[in-house]
């Protein structure tokens, strides 16, 4: 009994330190009706740890097997053990997939998801992805457009002065950055959360 006692308070401690460090990037991933920890329920509900092994590296597997088969006894002793242990199990769970994309954690975030991000979920619940593309087509065309303008404008007064020719230079970086980048995206980049291909330096 005092092992599972001292359990708890080892994790409500845990969880007072993850839960509030200061979120700088809302990473779908990271929140709490996420996919991974969707998987983590379904896991848990079911006492089948398969569900979330997809979302690890497989040098990642053996850790949450490992916390998966400790979670599950502890469940059983109270609603208040069951919250706890349940959160530590996402928190380790979301902290490895983030690692293994060599991206950064910040601890889990609550609410919804980025509007594009729901809108391929969507597409995927639905099994049609034309929406969601007509969504993306139209924000980056807009995009493109009002980069392409603003730097044209300021393309016509480029020589009048020295500072009006930084000015040009700024929005062209920009502009051509920005266009580089949907390129390089469309074209096949890494897959994995967080990493680009390298910008074209000017």
């Amino acid at each position: 009994m005092k092992r599972i006692v001292d359990l708890i308070g080892f994790l409500a401690a845990f969880l007072l330190a993850v839960l509030f460090i200061p979120s700088v990037v809302q990473a779908h991933c990271d929140t709490l009706d996420g996919p991974v920890v969707m998987a983590a329920k379904k896991a848990l509900e079911k006492g089948d740890v398969t569900p979330v092994l997809k979302w690890v590296k497989n040098e990642n597997e053996e850790e949450i097997r490992a916390l998966f088969k400790k979670t599950m006894p502890v469940r059983k002793k109270g609603p208040e053990a069951k919250e706890l242990v349940d959160m530590y199990f996402f928190e380790t769970l979301v902290r490895l997939h983030r690692a293994g994309e060599g991206a950064p954690y910040t601890g889990l975030k609550a609410g919804p998801a980025e509007p594009m991000i729901a809108a391929a979920d969507q597409a995927l619940d639905n099994g049609s992805v034309d929406h969601l593309v007509k969504h993306v087509s139209d924000a980056v065309a807009k995009g493109i457009r009002q980069r392409f303008n603003n730097t044209l404008e300021r393309k016509k007064h480029a020589e009048d002065s020295v500072a009006a020719g930084r000015e040009f230079v700024e929005f062209y970086v920009e502009f051509t950055h920005y266009v580089e980048r949907l390129y390089n995206d469309a074209k096949g980049g890494s897959a994995e959360h967080g990493k680009t291909e390298a910008p074209h330096k000017h």
